[in-house]
């Protein structure tokens, strides 16, 4: 059998999408595919389903330089009708990018094997070999993935990451006629803030400085919207130099889900941490920690009001449904976590709340959040 790049692998390069000449006979082929916003939206509705049910499901990538050229209306009837003459009906075909990458949605094959798996990856592939010229079938690029699963950790930059979620790429992000103003709205209210608090920063910055030694800001490497690491900045709450081991074993048996943490009581901070000076506990219970991260909503990296941004040791052990309040909102500095629940609320508790506000996000509900913020800073309710 020939070979070509019919193969297991977690990513496909993404194509830039062209605008193709293609011949009237692929033109009438490519109305009974299904156009790529809707076969994105039939693959983002059949992952969610997935990822809670665990009923597996198969996609399957189909790419080619050729389908862009004079001749790939051809190549495009002959793999199209390979694909569907060993295929179920309740399998969907359709572009995954046009004119670049078909893509076919192989829904609930249940827990599949390695058997399984190369049995449906020979067929395919024997299918496509036999309906097309041998040069051709070298040419094309296979790539199969089973869902649910991981985004491939240390892979955070979109064209890697996103090669299997493209409703949550900004190629296929929802536009949103308000995100000028909210961005309008984060660059004024951060503005306005940090002239505003400029003497209480300083006074701030002055009590880090002389009770501990270590510099004045925290800097540390967050997970931003679509995957994207930026540097976080708040006010050093603990000793110099600890050992961050604590927190991370912490947040493994969290995310896990597992239950009581002794102090921690299963809820999503730790609590006496013997990491923070006496002069940080109070900053974080009146979250006057996070005041330099005006500055990061003004540089675009946050905005004022989403999700807090995780480490990357948190997002490595995310589950797949977790993945979502990270990946389809930009991360702020409050959100309705922090004013109806902070850390009263377990990991998922938090995470339902993030995806509550991807759902019912608005101006009105970022100002509503804004204007609740303060009572709960001063509150100090479920802070630590």
């Amino acid at each position: 059998m020939a070979t070509n790049k019919s193969v297991l692998l977690p990513w496909i390069k993404k194509v830039s999408y062209v605008d193709s000449h293609t011949p009237s006979v692929g033109r009438q082929l490519q109305l009974a595919l299904i156009q790529e916003a809707t076969f994105v939206q039939m693959l983002r509705l059949e992952r969610r389903r997935t990822e809670r049910s665990g009923k597996q499901f198969m996609l399957v990538l189909i790419s080619g330089e050729e389908f862009r050229a004079e001749s790939g209306a051809t190549l495009l009837n002959s793999v199209a009708a390979a694909i569907s003459s060993c295929t179920r009906e309740t399998d969907f075909l359709g572009w995954y990018e046009r004119d670049a990458t078909l893509g076919l949605l192989m829904t609930e094959i249940g827990q599949a094997d390695t058997a399984t798996i190369n049995t449906i990856v020979q067929k395919l592939s024997l299918a496509i070999q036999n309906a097309v010229s041998l040069e051709s079938f070298r040419r094309l690029t296979l790539i199969f993935r089973l869902f649910p699963q991981e985004i491939e950790k240390h892979h955070l930059k979109e064209d890697e990451s996103f090669s299997f979620y493209p409703d949550l790429s900004r190629r296929h992000a929802v536009p949103k006629h308000a995100a000028p103003l909210k961005r309008a709205m984060d660059i004024v209210g951060s503005l306005i803030a940090l002239l505003v608090f400029l003497p209480v920063i300083a006074l701030i910055g002055l009590l880090v400085k002389l009770t501990s030694k270590g510099p004045i800001l925290f800097c540390q490497k967050r997970i931003g919207q679509y995957g994207e690491e930026f540097t976080f900045l708040k006010f050093r709450t603990m000793y110099a130099d600890n050992d961050p081991e604590i927190h991370r074993e912490y947040v493994t048996r969290l995310i896990a889900g597992g239950g009581d943490l002794g102090n921690g009581k299963g809820i999503y901070k730790l609590i006496n941490d013997p990491r923070i000076t006496p002069l940080g506990r109070f900053l974080r219970r009146s979250s006057l920690d996070e005041l330099p991260q005006f500055v990061n909503v003004l540089m675009g990296d946050m905005s004022l009001v989403g999700p807090r941004p995780p480490l990357l040791y948190e997002y490595e052990r995310y589950q797949t449904w977790h993945k979502r309040r990270v990946l389809e909102l930009k991360p702020g500095l409050t959100g309705l976590w922090q004013v109806e629940g902070r850390s009263r609320k377990t990991f998922d508790e938090m995470v339902r709340m993030d995806l509550r506000y991807a759902n019912i996000r608005s101006l009105w509900v970022d100002l509503r959040i804004l204007c609740q913020t303060p009572g709960a800073m001063f509150s100090g309710r479920g802070a630590c």
